[in-house]
């Protein structure tokens, strides 16, 4: 199975994000999840070997999860169902990819948070608020809030997202869409963490992006994964202190360590931080669906 870190496929650029290569395929797009991560808003020069496929395929188990909920983008992920001029590439896009419907999308990141970690805990340490939500006094570190907090951001297509009011929000995409996509993403998140928590995963936080067709809003882009969400394995739970964890935040952690500024260029990650990501990855996909990994391989590159 390939180790993709960019695209270069003879269709039209729609897009292409710090992860995902978005390309038009007639009225639809084409989705490909490669395997860049990145971390503080850097990409970093080393890849995870099987990171977007994991990526896409939990995608693809939440859009079927969620189908009865709210709608999604999501065409396709079988490439044997991909227009014929692609299928040359499927070494490319087999289970990294996705066909999906075109949407007006909300420029908003739709934030859940249901424990107090990350940016949220450093701004509780400051001055007792979340995103201008005032707390009770003497939470810890980790720790679960009483009811799951929305705290929605700008979408931005480079440097830092910015924290704004549901009042904010609402100025931007109207009223009505508000209270629905933030119905949505509380419905999504308490029923998406309640299943985790069964397979043995606490989902911290996460974010949700929505668009819409025509008048119906939808859910796009990728749903409750390692990279826009925290996961953390609920038999290691132990709030007053961050948690070991099945996402990215190992590579963040392992960053921190390295005395970067995080204004330059990233320092290169080692092969063990490497390769214990890709195991997190798929420890993640296999927990979440029940299913074994089926593209799993040693890693044979060397970093």
């Amino acid at each position: 199975m390939s180790i993709i870190s960019e695209t270069n496929l003879p269709l039209k650029i729609f897009k292409k994000g710090k992860v995902r290569d978005v390309y038009e395929i007639e009225d639809n797009l084409l989705l490909i999840v490669t395997d860049r991560i990145s971390a503080f808003d850097f990409i970093l020069r080393q890849v995870i070997p099987q990171k977007g496929i994991c990526l896409n395929q939990i995608s693809k188990f939440w859009f079927d999860f969620f189908k009865n909920d709210v709608g999604n983008h999501m065409i396709s992920t079988d490439v044997n169902e991909f227009p014929d001029k692609i299928r040359e590439f499927d070494n490319i896009l087999f289970g990294r990819s996705m066909i999906v419907k075109k949407a007006e999308v909300f420029p908003i990141e739709c934030i859940v948070r249901g424990y107090i970690s990350g940016s949220a805990w450093k701004s509780y340490q400051k001055d007792k608020t979340v995103c201008g939500i005032k707390l009770q006094n003497g939470m810890q570190e980790s720790e679960k809030f009483d009811s799951p907090l929305f705290t929605p951001s700008t979408k931005e297509d480079s440097g830092h997202d910015i924290n704004i009011s549901y009042e904010k929000m609402e100025k931007i995409i109207g009223k009505k869409d508000a209270e629905k996509i933030k119905e949505l993403s509380l419905l999504m998140y308490n029923k998406g963490s309640e299943y985790a928590r069964k397979k043995g995963i606490i989902i911290a936080d996460t974010k949700f992006e929505f668009g819409k067709i025509n008048d119906d809003i939808i859910i796009l882009d990728e749903v409750l994964t390692p990279d826009s969400s925290r996961f953390w394995p609920l038999d290691k739970y132990d709030p007053g202190k961050s948690q070991p964890s099945f996402d990215k935040q190992y590579v963040r952690d392992y960053l921190s360590t390295t005395g970067w500024d995080k204004n330059s260029n990233p320092p290169d990650l080692p092969a063990y931080v490497i390769n214990e990501t890709k195991n997190k990855y798929i420890e993640a996909y296999e927990s979440l669906t029940g299913k074994s990994f089926p593209f799993n391989e040693a890693i044979t590159k060397e970093y």
